[in-house]
């Protein structure tokens, strides 16, 4: 099933001209994402060989937007990404990742390739998706009367009491995030693609946040039945911008006590250069899981992380 879902990505990708590219996976900076660790590793040859300290990538992010910048056009990868102590009955410390962008388009049109993708994988196994697609802001309202934007903390809590979670350090977006994950996801069908659009400005990440009242971040998660499988952005190509975001990660960081990551210099050098674009990336495992009917990221592994 994964050479097959190889073989369907390649094809579906070429009929696009969209281009396969491979960039590395050890880099000299890291991922500032203070809710993501990395893997870290040293290189012990000539020192004239660069940075020895080295950080395994958490995806192909960095330096394909560094592609983008150097003019390739559209691009994908496909290859395996690390993430450190995520590992478990959904997660294995080292994962395949399908990555890839599409030049002037925005988040909404990437939605829907993305949808297209899934469901041309679902129809591998005989499958095909309702889709429903919510703004983020409508979805709370409709299942749970909730206003994530406006409404007081208290209200954005009172659902998840249930559950006794600790509050200690916990900020509003982590409680938006608890809702999503304790209360909305559950729900979702299990022959349904969901994708949720258009998320508050606080949770922007690498995406361009549009202007208004509330402003929001242009971005989308995508899920099949209770899954996300994709993450997108109508990406902010702005390097003094991106700058700051970089900063603010890292002083997150060292408010939760977590170590400073290198900012990676070559990708802000050409940023500004980044023609408009839209991204996506795609977490192969958890597309098998679907296909497979397993809960297991294990049943989808050739070794699991525990018998590698």
């Amino acid at each position: 099933m994964r050479a097959a879902v190889y073989r369907l990505i390649r094809q579906f990708f070429d009929t696009r001209d969209v281009l396969e590219v491979e960039t590395p996976i050890l880099s000299a900076a890291g991922n500032t994402d203070p809710n993501i660790e990395s893997f870290v590793t040293r290189f012990t040859g000539h020192v004239d060989a660069g940075a020895p300290q080295r950080w395994m990538r958490t995806s192909p992010e960095f330096p394909l937007k560094r592609l983008l910048a150097a003019g390739v056009g559209d691009c994908y990868e496909l290859g395996r990404v690390f993430r450190n102590g995520e590992a478990g009955g959904r997660h294995n410390p080292e994962f395949t990742m399908l990555e890839w962008y599409r030049v002037g388009w925005d988040h909404h049109q990437l939605m829907a390739e993305t949808i297209e993708l899934v469901q041309d994988a679902l129809a591998l196994v005989g499958r095909r998706a309702e889709v429903v697609i919510s703004g983020y802001r409508q979805l709370f309202l409709d299942e749970l009367g909730i206003d994530p934007l406006h409404d007081p903390l208290e209200t954005l809590q009172a659902p998840l009491r249930q559950y006794g979670i600790d509050p200690a350090g916990l900020e509003r977006d982590d409680w938006l995030d608890l809702l999503i994950t304790h209360k909305l996801q559950p729900a979702f069908p299990r022959d349904r693609i969901t994708v949720i659009h258009d998320y508050p400005a606080s949770q922007c990440a690498l995406a361009r946040i549009r202007p208004g009242e509330p402003p929001l971040a242009e971005r989308f998660e995508l899920y099949l039945g209770r899954y996300e499988l994709a993450n997108g952005y109508h990406e902010l190509n702005d390097a003094s911008e991106q700058a700051a975001r970089f900063t603010r990660d890292n002083a997150r960081r060292r408010e939760r006590s977590l170590p400073e990551v290198p900012v990676d210099a070559r990708l802000l050098a050409v940023l500004d250069a980044m023609p408009d674009c839209a991204g996506v990336a795609l977490g192969v495992e958890r597309l098998l899981m679907c296909l497979a009917g397993t809960d297991g990221i294990a049943d989808v592994l050739a070794f699991p992380f525990a018998e590698a």
